[in-house]
Formats: structure tokens, sequence, C-alpha cells
């Protein structure tokens, strides 16, 4: 890494956070050890952690003063980048997004740097390694990490560094940011998707590096993970609506998932009703075992499991959202 490259421009690290007092402390010691080599300010911006949050963070500000606790009122990620932006950023180059719940290389935000200045993009992503600990955590991961659960998305797989149009979002200059309006705080869920369409159609270069990247740790349970999986649904349609962008094939195949389960009831009429239901579901199942033997997995069947959850939510999700628009206009 150049030397300079993230010292000579001035970043903004923004951390939404709400709830998060097992890994605020030592994620926030890695980051004030990283910004000692960088012109950088971090501020946690908190949606009222009803936890020790907020005293940590406190405490730690006190004795580090590059390190700033601000209040989200809101509570949405998507706010708080908003609030911090309006808040801080006149004095910055670049914001850098980082989450709560998850981890980093030492070197991650300067690897940022490094290649928004090399390459002159507007906005750096990432790829992300899922990583699990409880078994069912530990299936979800792999899940994610698969085809089965993440569809073939380069921000989930990795990849050679390249342009392109989504990611993980990691940096973004500051000036784009605002010059598109920011995160839509509409979305508690894909803001992050729909800011990149919006800057891909006002001109500006989204970068896939492959020189960092970051560990997300999934949900633990059926019922948190069907809870955001059901919020990622309902974004998408959201996006749809609003940008008339239609989904692509891996994102359309589990959208027919709820279809075919309600069609499935229909074999109390027709038999052969319950065949789509039935082939999804074995293609699952199927895939984990394959998964389990080609890649000596033992969670592999459990992964099918996460996998089917996903795919359920997601799809119930996107439905939800489509309905529940077109009653609304219908009521207008």
């Amino acid at each position: 890494m150049k030397p300079d490259a993230s010292a000579s421009v001035s970043s903004l690290i923004i951390i939404p956070c709400l709830n998060e007092e097992k890994h605020i402390e030592p994620l926030l010691a890695k980051l004030s050890r990283e910004i000692d080599h960088m012109n950088a300010t971090i501020v946690v911006a908190d949606g009222g952690s009803k936890d020790a949050t907020r005293e940590i963070v406190a405490r730690i500000s006190m004795a580090d003063p590059r390190i700033v606790l601000l209040d989200n009122p809101r509570r949405l990620q998507s706010a708080a980048t908003n609030l911090a932006v309006a808040t801080f950023g006149r004095d910055y180059d670049y914001l850098i997004r980082i989450d709560a719940h998850g981890d980093y290389p030492d070197d991650y935000c300067r690897r940022l740097v490094e290649e928004a200045v090399e390459t002159q993009a507007d906005s750096v992503v990432v790829s992300m390694e899922t990583v699990g600990f409880g078994m069912f955590q530990k299936a979800t991961a792999f899940a994610q990490n698969s085809k089965l659960g993440n569809g073939g998305s380069k921000h989930r797989e990795g990849a050679k560094g390249h342009w392109t149009n989504h990611g993980h979002h990691a940096l973004m200059r500051i000036a784009a940011f605002e010059a598109v309006g920011g995160y839509d705080e509409t979305f508690s869920h894909n803001e992050d998707a729909e800011l990149d369409y919006r800057l891909k159609k006002s001109g500006y270069g989204i970068w896939m590096t492959d020189k960092t990247r970051m560990v997300y740790y999934p949900r633990s349970s059926v019922a948190t993970l069907f809870r955001q999986y059901l919020g990622y649904g309902r974004g998408r349609a959201k996006n749809i609506l609003k940008h008339g962008s239609m989904p692509n094939v891996r994102q359309m195949l589990p959208l027919l998932v709820v279809p075919v389960f309600i069609g499935a009831f229909l074999a109390v009429v027709n038999w052969a009703a319950v065949i789509p239901f039935s082939l999804w579901a074995v293609a699952c199942v199927g895939y984990g075992f394959w998964m389990a033997i080609g890649q000596r997995n033992p969670y592999g069947p459990l992964a099918a499991v996460s996998a089917m959850v996903m795919h359920f939510a997601w799809s119930a999700g996107f439905w939800m959202e489509l309905l529940s628009f077109r009653g609304r206009r219908v009521a207008s």
C-alpha cells in the first residue's frame, strides 16, 4: 500500500449501531489503531440502544476525540449514514460505512481509500465472507456462501476487481453521495441497491475491490433469519416499484417460491399441483447433500434448510410489498 494514500484524503467512518455491546468495543479498538495512519474520524450513530452500547462508546470517546457518538432517532442504518454525513460530511472526502455486527481486516479502511484513489471510483464496494459459530449459524453461513443461498452474487462470492452495478457498501465519495440525495430513508432494507441504481443512472462509477473484504455473522435462529429476508424481499420490491428495475434471473427464481407453495394446496383437487413445490424442496435438499459430500462439510443438509427459509421469506416479503402497494393505490 502506498504509505500516503489514506492520509492524503480525509475519511468519515460511520458505524450505524443498535444494541451492540458485545461487538462495539473491540470494533472501535481495531478501527482506532487503523486511523492512527489515516486522516479520519469515527462516528457511531446509535439508534437508541437499550444495552450498554452508548455508555461504552461515550467512555471511549472521552479518551479519544476521534471517536464521536451521534444520536440516530430514526434508528435505520440509512438514516444513520445520512445524518452523519449531514452533520460532519462537509469536512471529509469519503465516507466509509462499517457494520457493527461484522469483522474486518486490520487495514480494511486504508485498502478502501487506496482503491478509491487509484481507480478514481466514486464508490468502492466489497465482497462478504459469512462466518458462523453455533450449529444453525454455521449452516446459514454455509448456505449464504454458496450459490444455493446467494444465487452467484458477486459481492457474496468475491471476484477480481471490476466495475459493477452493485455490491456491499464500503466507501463512497461524499460529493457523489450528496449529489444523488444519499440513502432513501423509506427503505429499511435494500437501501444500498437502491442508492447504487441512482449512482449508476447519474454516471458515477462503482468499483468492486478484490483487495479486501468484510466478515459477516449471519442470524442465529430461524425466526431472525426469516425476518431479515422478509425485509430484503420487501426492499427489492420497493426498488422495482420506485425505479421499474426488474429483478435478474437469480432473483426471479426464489420469487416463485410462495406462489408454488400456495399452488401446492391445490393438490386436493389435482395431485400435480404439488409438483413445482416438491421440485424446489428436493432441489434444495439435494444441493445441500451435494455440498456436504463435495466440500466435506457436515452442515450441508442443514444449510439447505437455511436456504429454504431465505428463499421463502424473500419471496413472501416481495409479494407482501407488491400487494400492499396495489392496495394503497386502490385506496387512493
